[in-house]
């Protein structure tokens, strides 16, 4: 499939997104070295409001987070939704020392590994994907 089915927007906020074609070919490649093929994939970028709005909308919950992922994905195509929230990006980047393209590279990562089936819930499931997202960032560009 072509790598127009990674589609970028933004919500509330406006950014720029750096080298486009290169995170889309990043992400598909993620993706079919997991073997799963690449359905649609949207990544919304937007503000703590507009996610915390989504949170308590559809998850009920009432906290600030960085991404919520909606996962559609039918047996090996993955096809999802990851919101972004930017704000929290920079925060974060700047509470773990990192540049804020590579907290937001982390982030679209972990929520593309999320779509692959990934999870962060308990110590054990935290590692292996904490391990996924060290490995991937690795083979960025």
């Amino acid at each position: 499939m072509p790598h127009t089915a990674i589609h970028f927007f933004w919500e509330d906020i406006s950014s720029n997104l750096k080298q486009k074609i290169r995170l889309r070919n990043w992400i598909t490649n993620t993706i079919k070295e997991e073997n799963k093929r690449l359905g649609e994939l949207t990544f919304i970028f937007c503000s703590d409001t507009y996610l915390l709005s989504i949170n308590q909308e559809y998850l009920n919950h009432n906290t600030y987070t960085d991404i919520i992922t909606f996962n559609n994905s039918e047996d090996e195509r993955i096809t999802g939704d990851i919101f972004i929230s930017l704000e929290r990006v920079h925060e974060n980047a700047l509470r773990f020392k990192v540049s804020e393209q590579d907290e937001l590279h982390r982030v679209m990562i972990h929520g593309t590994l999320h779509l692959l089936g990934y999870t962060d819930k308990g110590k054990d499931a935290k590692a292996l994907m904490t391990n996924k997202e060290n490995y991937y960032l690795l083979k960025r560009f």
